[in-house]
């Protein structure tokens, strides 16, 4: 398969998710990492949105809850490329009756080769990276090439 370049721009934007069990976590390691984060343009689903700019003072592009489809919003923006970076702390032991809407922004956010943090840890070297403050270049593969090319076949 082809594969196109993208550039994601030097200020993130950045997708805040936690499952409500990780909430408290999320807005922990973001109160800890402040400072990088308030140099980027951050997105957040529903009540993370709303307790992350209460709790930080910072302005957060709020959409709908997770269950409600704020998963999907996320996830069509990453196909329009209009996320670069997830962050998701999801909590593997609860039973979520909207699991295949996580299923599936994880399956987008691998499709459109997007980073993806699913714990502190992964978040804390994530943001850590050396790209965060640049901008990156990235491949994605050329899906528009490939329809065409399977339909002229």
């Amino acid at each position: 398969m082809q594969h196109k370049k993208l550039t994601m721009p030097e200020r993130k934007r950045i997708a805040l998710i936690a499952h409500d069990n990780m909430k408290g976590e999320l807005v922990d390691w973001a109160r800890h990492n402040l400072a990088l984060l308030s140099r980027h343009q951050l997105f957040a689903t529903g009540t993370t949105g709303h307790l992350l700019e209460q709790e930080l003072q910072v302005g957060i592009d709020k959409l709908i809850s997770g269950p409600l489809g704020g998963d999907q919003q996320i996830g069509a923006m990453l196909v329009d490329q209009r996320i670069d970076m997830v962050i998701f702390f999801w909590d593997p032991f609860e039973p979520m009756p909207h699991d295949p809407d996580v299923k599936a922004l994880l399956r987008i956010a691998a499709v459109w080769n997007v980073p993806v943090a699913c714990n502190r840890s992964s978040a804390d070297f994530l943001i850590s990276s050396p790209l965060m403050s640049t901008p990156h270049e990235y491949r994605v593969p050329d899906y528009d090439r490939y329809i065409a090319e399977r339909t002229q076949a």
